[in-house]
């Protein structure tokens, strides 16, 4: 085992062991050998997480804002210096490749802790006029927020996740999915070493039940998921149930709308980025490519001898840039939908079949996959496949595309390619999605809002937005002169 932590979970500024959680492996998806063993959370671990973060979240509230910014950007210090460490550690868990990993995962975590840290001191109330008496609004943490994550971004997702919710003063207990459950004992580490009180940001492990028996408990104020629709309806009844505040950032069926006067090099990068980047495996991927019918031949040949020269190998490589697919379950899933999307007609331009990598023959390797010819109503260009298959559709009217881009009951992203920047600006304002890219895709700087409409998601992810969505608002009204009554 290459990466065994210390125990499975961090609580109170410790690694703790359940005694009699279920036990269960990460693996490596390149071959498929355990590299860690994890113990799920038990009742006991799960009363120590809420009592530590009560106790953790009262010495943290009280902390002034810039000191509680000082922390997170220490904490962020802390991540850049141990990314090499890091990102190999996400490849090991994840099977990405380590030219991703270095630059998109704890990389972007730390950017988004710098980015609340130095936001920590700007959080601010308002001050309201009433002509002599006046009112003002202050911003309070709500608790404990419990987070639950996915297994594409791990150590991305717990920062997202974590560095709002600590900058406004709360505490937070963190689930990793149960495939990726290494990365966030690593971050936690190093928010205790930043200075963060014991209690304050916390790790379980475990599976959907540990997750349930959290969203429940009456301790949690708020939740936090990233995973897909079904998981995300099950954790919204829940919490609504309890009355939990909640965000969601769930899955896509996204549109990337290719016009004829694009610049066709720069719209098939996007689409290898929006389709292939992390082997497919993204939420917010462009995975229906709508291509203007008077370039899309020279589009699907271009794109086809782009994506021949992908090196499909050791994850650990940095010459490698894709990588195999996170589980075996994950790797049926594709397959099947590659077969589907022929059974339906469309046209097999490249790949649609598992890989063979040499040296890696247990690994979860899947060829990069376009189809092309298909039609709006065929599985593989309306169900999430959450892998490396790209699905080519002609359009030649701007009106008939966009109604086509929209009729998804999801709606994370969407993107357009045209030298025409007021077409650019006109589509995109009609499009039902709530993260947009004009001539590029995928790019989510922390600075950005992230989230979606629809069956995507409720709320939004970082900015200034999610400031919104860790913190509630006390209104107080001062009177400066008497009160009358009518009696």
């Amino acid at each position: 085992m290459r990466a065994q932590p210390q125990a499975s979970h961090y609580i109170g500024g410790t690694f703790q062991e359940s005694q009699s959680g279920t036990p269960f492996d990460s693996l490596y998806p390149a071959t498929g050998e355990v590299i860690a063993q994890i113990k799920a959370a038990d009742d006991a671990i799960i009363n120590a997480a809420i009592q530590a973060a009560k106790e953790g979240q009262k010495t943290w509230a009280a902390t002034p804002p810039a000191e509680r910014g000082r922390v997170l950007r220490k904490a962020a210090e802390i991540l850049r210096e141990k990314n090499h460490e890091l990102s190999v550690l996400e490849t090991l868990d994840t099977g990405k490749p380590l030219q991703e990993t270095l630059v998109a995962d704890a990389a972007s975590g730390a950017d988004c802790l710098e980015y609340y840290g130095g936001l920590a001191a700007t959080l601010a109330g308002e001050h309201i006029d009433l002509g002599g008496s006046f009112a003002f609004t202050k911003r309070e943490p709500l608790g404990i927020c419990f987070g639950i994550g996915a297994w594409n971004y791990p150590i991305q997702i717990a920062c997202w996740k974590a560095a709002p919710a600590l900058v406004c003063g709360n505490a937070m207990i963190f689930k990793p999915s149960e495939v990726t459950p290494l990365s966030a004992l690593k971050l936690a580490e190093a928010l205790s070493e930043a200075g963060l009180p014991d209690g304050v940001f916390n790790v379980i492990q475990g599976f959907g039940d540990v997750g349930a028996k959290m969203v429940a408990h009456p301790d949690i104020s708020k939740v936090s998921l990233t995973g897909s629709v079904p998981t995300g309806a099950k954790v919204a009844a829940l919490a609504g149930e309890h009355l939990k505040k909640t965000t969601l950032e769930l899955g896509g069926k996204s549109p990337l709308i290719v016009f004829d006067d694009a610049d066709i090099e720069n719209a098939i990068s996007a689409a290898i980025n929006a389709n292939f980047y992390s082997t497919g495996q993204i939420c917010s991927n462009g995975t229906r490519v709508f291509v203007h019918s008077a370039i899309k031949e020279q589009f699907v040949s271009r794109l086809a001898e782009r994506t021949s020269s992908a090196v499909l190998g050791d994850p650990l490589d940095e010459t490698t840039n894709i990588g195999p697919l996170i589980s075996k379950q994950q790797l049926d899933k594709v397959l099947f939908y590659m077969q589907v999307g022929q059974d339906e007609g469309a046209r097999l331009v490249c790949g649609g079949s598992s890989a063979e990598v040499e040296s890696f023959p247990d690994g979860y390797f899947v060829q990069p996959t376009v189809f092309a010819d298909v039609t709006d109503d065929m599985r593989i260009a309306r169900e999430e496949i959450f892998g490396p298959v790209l699905s080519v559709l002609d359009f030649d009217d701007e009106e008939n595309v966009i109604a086509r881009a929209n009729d998804t009951a999801f709606g994370l992203a969407a993107g357009v390619f045209t030298r025409d920047i007021q077409r650019a600006h006109r589509v995109i304002n009609q499009l039902q999605a709530g993260t947009c890219w004009i001539n590029t895709y995928n790019l989510t700087p922390v600075e950005m809002p992230f989230g979606g409409y629809k069956k995507s998601g409720i709320g939004r992810e970082n900015g200034h937005a999610a400031i919104e969505y860790y913190s509630q608002i006390k209104s107080v009204y001062v009177e400066m002169g008497g009160v009358e009554a009518a009696f």
